[in-house]
């Protein structure tokens, strides 16, 4: 079995498209559709011919480009079941549990709520390979537009169980932003310190911070450290339950 070639490229104006080959079985997928004209510019820079769509969750820079590339290619659409009514185009309904073949590739599917009812995100086990959409930023999480604090607290767990090599794909540039923030709530944790100097280092010079690891973010991302008592004494929350801290560390960042 081949390793699953993956070419990221920037899209509008901080999005990250994602486009997962397997050579063997010549086919390519398109992790989300943030901007026809940058997948299809990636397309032919490799080579490639789309033959699949994996949409995480509907919002439009996400979703917005399914219908014309399916126009253009015939590719088939997959989405979470739990919001197909706003997923375009969509073709095959997963969830929870579901793992699909991607040519000799398996792609594990876990329901991750909070951001929007329906996100969902893909797990390459074999290849040590997440894309987690807006569920999971590099220093971040995506915003509750949809979920409760409890809800994404949850959905968060699911990714940490994924080991800690695992790279993962998240799809915005927001790590240097969020990194900020970070340092306001965690100050002490020399692990991040050192991490933002590498976030600046590479923003200086025009470079991706992605992707990142499960164990990165462990050690350095506030929204998965809420039993760290660091964080705990600088929210107040030293005795509270880790959904609380995380509420805590949601709603600061929302006006940060």
């Amino acid at each position: 079995m081949s390793s699953l070639q993956i070419e990221m490229f920037p899209c509008l104006s901080d999005n990250y498209g994602f486009l997962v080959h397997d050579a063997d079985a010549d086919v390519t997928a398109a992790i989300d559709t943030p901007e026809v004209a940058a997948i299809e510019a990636a397309l032919e820079r490799r080579g490639w011919r789309l033959t699949h769509i994996l949409n995480t969750h509907h919002h439009g820079d996400h979703a917005g480009g399914n219908l014309p590339l399916k126009a253009s290619t015939g590719c088939t659409i997959i989405g979470p079941r739990n919001d197909a009514k706003r997923i375009p185009g969509i073709d095959r309904l997963v969830g929870e549990g579901d793992v699909l073949s991607f040519g000799t590739h398996r792609v594990a599917v876990y329901e991750t709520p909070g951001h929007t009812r329906g996100h969902i995100v893909y797990h390459c086990p074999d290849d040590s390979v997440g894309f987690v959409g807006d569920t999971l930023f590099s220093l971040g999480c995506g915003r509750l537009f949809e979920g409760s604090p409890r809800e994404m607290w949850s959905s968060l767990q699911k990714i940490l169980r994924w080991p800690d090599a695992t790279r993962i794909y998240c799809a915005h540039e927001y790590t240097a932003a969020n990194g900020r923030f970070a340092l306001t709530v965690e100050p002490d944790n020399q692990d991040l310190v050192e991490r933002m100097r590498e976030v600046e280092r590479l923003r200086a010079r025009g470079l991706p911070t992605l992707p990142t690891t499960v164990g990165l973010e462990r050690a350095t991302n506030p929204f998965l450290r809420p039993g760290s008592m660091a964080l705990r004494r600088t929210l107040g929350l030293e005795s509270s339950d880790d959904v609380a801290v995380f509420a805590r560390t949601r709603a600061l960042k929302d006006v940060f």
